[in-house]
């Protein structure tokens, strides 16, 4: 890394940790994560959940296989730093195209690399997300720690990371048609659905149950997203309006706006899941399954009771809420990514629960 600019990253307890920039040389204020995904720093960082945070890749070296062309989760991430111990920036891979310094330069995301990732992964989880600031190293500590305490998270994410205007994916062979509510939906989400036959009409988060029906859908999927779930108002709203309307699949975020539709509770776990190894188990079946997971606000247990949900899956890790559904009203949601593979296809009998809720749907119509 000769020739790099040196830069630090200051945290809101004090902490201080000096590197090499790559990407941006921006200054940038965030709310600082850890991600413990061994491979997938493309798909994190086009992933519009980690809008406005800083993560820490826990693999320590990052940047090996560069970017390709197919792994986009958006046009536009909402990531604003990515903070690695070792960053490669001669990557080997058949379907290269550029390196993800490069990437990270045309969208303005900051990257800090010589970091001690395992300490600073340990003083996360002790202390949870923090504010932190990364910038020049000639920038006083005192004067970086003033520009944090000042520093306030913005509620407006869903609102950036959502579209503006409704898009069609269609279906090769098409089985059914839905409406995603885009909250800052993962494009393998979208994948998933048409390869099982399912057109997806893709609208912003603040479209209104009535023009949602007015496309004559066989179901509604609510996506994933960045920030607190309760500031998702629109989407909620309309959740409550639909459900037992439509069928009704949501992902992450969507299970949260599911859960809040219903009348449960959300809250913010202390630094949040983020991996591709989170074992959850299927309450229904008995079986374990190996998710990737990203979200900082998890469903509160004790609120789910007489809302009509029910639990259908735990994190075995810490037993957090990881999935809920109303038979009665064709609606089920999961925390975790079922389309991110990690398993690799322990999730995606989801995608085919849904399927059959249409079918069902459809035939009963």
């Amino acid at each position: 890394m000769n020739g790099r600019k040196k830069r630090k990253l200051v945290l809101e307890d004090g902490s201080v940790f000096e590197g090499d920039s790559f990407g941006s040389n921006l200054d940038k204020l965030s709310e600082i994560v850890f991600n413990t995904s061994m491979v997938g720093y493309q798909e994190i960082l086009s992933d519009l959940s980690y809008t406005d945070q800083a993560v820490v890749m826990t693999f320590p070296l990052i940047g090996n296989y560069g970017i390709n062309d197919s792994d986009f989760e958006s046009r536009h991430p909402g990531l604003d730093a990515f903070i690695v111990k070792d960053y490669c920036d001669t990557p080997s891979n058949h379907a290269l195209v550029e390196t993800l310094e490069s990437t990270m330069k045309r969208f303005d995301i900051v990257g800090i690399s010589g970091v001690d990732t395992r300490r600073l992964t340990r003083i996360i989880r002790e202390k949870g997300s923090l504010k932190a600031l990364i910038t020049d190293v000639d920038i006083p500590n005192d004067e970086c720690l003033r520009l944090i305490s000042n520093f306030e998270y913005k509620k407006d994410q869903v609102k950036r990371a959502t579209r503006k205007e409704r898009e069609i994916f269609p279906a090769k062979e098409e089985r059914f048609r839905i409406v995603a509510i885009d909250c800052g939906m993962k494009m393998n989400i979208v994948n998933c659905l048409n390869d099982l036959g399912v057109s997806v009409t893709v609208v912003p988060e603040n479209t209104e149950a009535k023009e949602i029906l007015s496309y004559k859908p066989d179901g509604l999927f609510i996506s994933n997203g960045p920030g607190d779930p309760e500031n998702a108002v629109n989407a909620i709203k309309t959740v409550k309006e639909l459900r037992g309307k439509l069928p009704i699949f949501g992902i992450c975020l969507g299970h949260q706006i599911v859960s809040l539709a219903y009348g449960a509770k959300t809250y913010k776990l202390k630094f949040g899941h983020r991996g591709a190894n989170h074992p959850v188990k299927n309450l229904q079946t008995g079986l374990v399954e190996i998710t990737s997971q990203n979200h900082s606000y998890a469903v509160d247990p004790e609120s789910i009771k007489k809302t009509g949900l029910q639990v259908t899956h735990i994190n075995l890790l810490d037993g957090t809420v990881e999935g809920v559904e109303c038979k009665k009203d064709k609606v089920f949601s999961v925390q975790y990514h079922p389309e991110s593979a990690p398993g690799p296809t322990d999730g995606r009998y989801l995608f085919d629960n849904f399927i059959a809720l249409l079918k069902e749907a459809k035939t009963n119509a």
